[in-house]
């Protein structure tokens, strides 16, 4: 980001930076210090006899090898899919783009954490899947298929369908801002196919394509919630959720977190290394619509069909966790036998479940407050002030990005232990201010947007009228960006309804359980604990459902700016 204005920062906007480097310090850069200097000090010495323990444990370097595999994995293909999707979608005349495109972005809505409870229904050995092979005559009762006999495969697959539309937010961005005459150029000196692909295509499309990979890699690397739903612990996310719930500090945990922390910075860094040698500036004028590729009549409904198959398939965790919630009786059977609402009156009657929504409410309510406010500042600074380290500041409030939440809430249990802040006490405040971290990119992004859209001339215009910097900021800038900041602090507060992480991990008492930690709780409970759950899950997915149109509408094709690392 770049300021656009050359205005010099007054007393206030020193004050608002030196407010915003004391939240990071606090709050970013002292838990990643603490586990650092855990990690690397013993008794007043430097050491690295932990991370030799750690790769010298067989079943830690197996977590963190199953962790690099699931994040390769899942960001490969969602990089296969997100690119011939945002091909078909940008290049195609593709009829029905706009309904195509809801639907691939629709995925999107519902973690994998969640997407994991019904999915045992559907491919479980007496699930679904199976009964209808049985009806079938195709196998037997005796021999039914273990389709989540490898939990591996289960994880990445629920993480790919969640994850491949930031891919495709991502590509389809490059695709939209690529300069057609570059590739008719090249076309003209007789480049075709798979050559003009590879010299000009692909170079152009690298800024969206890193951005979306990092995004995918780190999220898959250190998602915690999908792998404990599907009780797969070999990972380093579950090793270090373990590692917070023993009861005895273990320095091995320390090392396996700046392990995970060092791993997934690389990666982002290494992204954006490429992203910066790669990058090609348009032309910001006279460009050109994109040359369509013309299918024929056979080849649209060819396509449109294969799109039809993936999007049922994207969508059986959505279907199979909407089915549990309305079950009564599930057992040997495909679809349920009985059916009911009546877990959805649960939701808010079972003390559990009630008890997290609100929790989950207030959290997320005062999450946005602190984010809204934290990251409309430095939007404001970085858009319209002109200091030195201002790309320090950028650059931390992008850092979210690349720091795993499941990290970021071990050092927060650790390095705030004894503390006022210590979570085992009281975890809100640090539930509010770790959903408010993880947001804060978003929300710098969206506001940003807004500044950069509006420009400064009718500020300037308000100043030499002799208005001051509040007056002119509360009725002359915030009115401009009321659709930036509308949109924003709706993707922020359903994302904190759903956060996994800092849920799971801070939260260590039923009575703050958020909804995740509730739905993870409840799915280990026998009886009706898993039909609740569902219930909660497709609650939170209509949430984020209605908040991502209200942002699709508030926010127009800048959405997708806001999934880029």
């Amino acid at each position: 980001m770049r300021s656009s204005s050359n205005e010099r920062p007054g007393p206030g906007a020193f004050a608002a930076v030196a407010a915003i480097a004391a939240f990071f310090a606090l709050f970013l850069f002292y838990p990643l210090v603490y586990v650092f200097n855990k990690s690397f000090i013993v008794n007043g010495r430097p050491t690295l006899e932990f991370f030799e323990l750690l790769f010298k444990s067989p079943a830690l370097r197996e977590s963190i090898g199953n962790s690099l595999m699931i994040a390769a994995a899942v960001t490969l293909l969602s990089a296969a899919l997100g690119l011939a999707f945002a091909w078909l979608l940008s290049r195609t005349d593709l009829p029905a783009k706009g309904l195509w495109s809801n639907l691939l972005l629709f995925p999107l809505i519902l973690p994998p954490f969640v997407g994991a409870i019904g999915i045992r229904y559907v491919f479980g050995r007496f699930g679904m899947i199976n009964i209808l092979l049985m009806k079938a005559g195709i196998i037997s009762e005796m021999n039914p298929i273990d389709w989540l006999g490898s939990p591996f495969w289960g994880v990445v697959i629920l993480e790919t369908l969640h994850l491949f539309p930031i891919m495709l937010l991502n590509i389809s961005g490059s695709f939209a801002l690529m300069d057609p005459s570059l590739e008719d150029a090249a076309r003209s000196l007789g480049a075709r196919g798979a050559a003009l692909f590879r010299t000009v295509t692909a170079p152009l499309l690298m800024p969206g394509f890193f951005a979306g990979a990092s995004i995918v890699f780190i999220w898959a690397m250190t998602d915690l919630g999908t792998p404990l739903l599907f009780e797969y612990r070999a990972v380093a996310p579950v090793q270090i959720f373990n590692a917070v719930q023993a009861t005895q500090e273990n320095a091995l945990g320390y090392a396996l977190v700046v392990a995970v922390l060092l791993i997934t910075a690389a990666f982002f860094m290494l992204s954006k290394f490429v992203f910066a040698r790669r990058r090609v500036d348009m032309p910001a004028f006279g460009r050109s619509a994109g040359r369509l590729v013309r299918l024929s009549v056979p080849g649209k409904v060819a396509f449109c069909a294969a799109l039809a198959v993936f999007v049922l398939i994207a969508l059986i965790p959505h279907v199979s966790v909407v089915l549990v919630s309305f079950s009564e009786k599930w057992f040997m059977s495909a679809l349920p036998q009985e059916w009911t609402l009546d877990y959805y009156g649960k939701v808010f009657t079972h003390p559990m479940s009630y008890n997290s929504v609100k929790n989950s409410l207030a959290l997320s309510g005062l999450a946005v407050i602190v984010t809204m406010a934290a990251g409309g500042t430095i939007a404001y600074l970085l858009a319209r002030k002109k200091f030195k380290g201002q790309g320090i500041l950028d650059a931390c409030a992008m850092l979210p990005l690349a720091v795993p939440g499941v990290v970021l809430a071990f050092g927060y249990v650790q390095g705030f232990f004894g503390t006022s802040l210590d979570p085992r006490v009281n975890p809100v405040p640090l539930l509010v201010i770790g959903y408010a971290v993880r947001r804060l990119p978003l929300v710098v992004r969206a506001l940003y947007a807004g500044f950069q859209q509006t420009g400064a001339a009718l500020e300037e215009a308000s100043a030499s009228l002799g208005a001051g910097p509040a007056p002119t900021l509360r009725f002359i800038t915030l009115p401009l960006i009321r659709a930036n900041m509308l949109g924003a602090a709706i993707l922020a507060f359903a994302f904190s309804m759903l956060e996994v992480s800092d849920s799971l991990i801070l939260a260590m008492e039923e009575k703050f359980f958020p909804m995740t930690k509730a739905i993870y709780m409840l799915m280990a409970r026998l009886g009706d604990g898993g039909m609740i759950a569902s219930a909660m899950g497709v609650l939170g997915a209509l949430l984020l459902a209605a908040a991502l149109a209200a942002a699709q509408k508030l926010l127009g094709k800048k959405m997708g700016d806001l999934f880029r690392a």
